[in-house]
């Protein structure tokens, strides 16, 4: 099977394609990407999704179409880059899948389509993002809603994931991983909001899984690895995997808020992008739990739990020393 992979140079796609290569006789994988990459340069390309004369002739001969390419970070300036390639980008690789007869796609959207403190909505809550990053890949899932409405012959599949951590990840879990483990940490807030999380593993476990056996129709899937932790326990749980006392002092909401807010005018004072601000003060306050009974009576199955993706990472990261320094940087 042919796999043309977009945007698969970061941290789920690099973990994507090392899966599938496991399986050569089995998965033919290639990657177009803007960036190259640090382990599968020997099968990637350097293209831009927005680019349609470039995904016209990238995509040939391809069976499906692995679609990650996106602008995610909270920062991104000026905010018209999230549509002009999370959007724009989703409408030139459909006219390239069409004008190459490919007529299966695996799209990665994201729970942020759904707003925050929604109470653990499942694949038919109503849409309500309250970012341009959510605004975006919405609108993205938009226009596969309609395109699938004149090509009802085409296999739609759409994988909306809670935040993914793991092993190189350099996003906010492991800002959060870090500051627990160094005994730092400052917990805003009472510390029972419920954060949703997905282990990389395990979600491209997932979508092997959909490449194999999700092979017909429009299919909406939230992607999360069940039980939900709060603050709390999860404090709890990265003291037991480092075997060490971690305290966690709690602030008030309001006085979290105000911190943020002075990080705000900081970064617009000093065009600096700082790793606080009160986007993510809101963020980290915030419940972010989601329904995934679909993904989970699908037949999938896990290959680690929550709490072993959360060990394997600890361990990597904090425990054992590296010998390189390849990250992957992500919110």
């Amino acid at each position: 099977m042919k796999i043309a992979m977009i945007g698969a140079s970061g941290f789920v796609g690099t973990r994507l394609l090392g899966l599938l290569r496991e399986e050569p006789q089995k998965y033919d994988c290639k990657n177009i990407d803007l960036l190259p990459s640090h382990f599968f340069n020997d099968v990637t390309t350097i293209g831009d999704v927005r680019e349609q004369e470039q995904m016209d002739r990238e995509l040939k001969g391809a069976d499906v179409v692995v679609l990650l390419a996106a602008q995610h970070r909270d920062d991104v300036t000026p905010v018209s880059l999230y549509y002009d390639t999370n959007v724009g980008g989703m409408e030139v690789t459909l006219k390239a899948m069409e004008r190459n007869g490919i007529k299966r796609i695996i799209f990665f959207s994201s729970v942020a389509v759904y707003g925050l403190n929604k109470r653990n909505p499942d694949e038919n809550h109503p849409a309500d993002p309250f970012n341009h990053y959510g605004k975006s890949k919405w609108q993205a899932e938009e226009v596969l809603q309609k395109w699938y409405k004149s090509h009802p012959d085409w296999n739609i599949d759409i994988i909306r994931p809670t935040v993914i951590f793991g092993e190189r990840n350099r996003g906010n879990v492991y800002n959060l991983l870090k500051q627990i483990s160094s005994g730092k940490f400052l917990m805003v807030g009472k510390g029972e909001n419920k954060k949703s999380m997905a282990y990389v593993g395990n979600i491209v476990a997932f979508v092997k899984f959909m490449i194999d056996n999700v092979t017909k129709g429009y299919n909406v899937f939230n992607y999360i690895d069940k039980p939900d932790n709060n603050m709390n326990q999860l404090v709890a749980h990265v003291s037991k995997v480092l075997n060490k006392h971690i305290p966690a002092t709690h602030f008030p909401y309001w006085l979290g808020m105000m911190g943020g807010y002075c990080f705000d005018v900081l970064a617009k004072v000093t065009g600096k992008k700082l790793t606080v601000s009160s986007v993510r003060v809101k963020k980290f306050c915030a419940t972010t739990e989601f329904d995934a009974k679909k993904v989970h009576s699908s037949g999938f199955k896990a290959p680690y739990t929550l709490d072993e993706g959360l060990a394997r990472t600890l361990e990597f990261e904090f425990v054992h020393p590296r010998t390189d320094d390849i990250t992957f940087k992500s919110e």
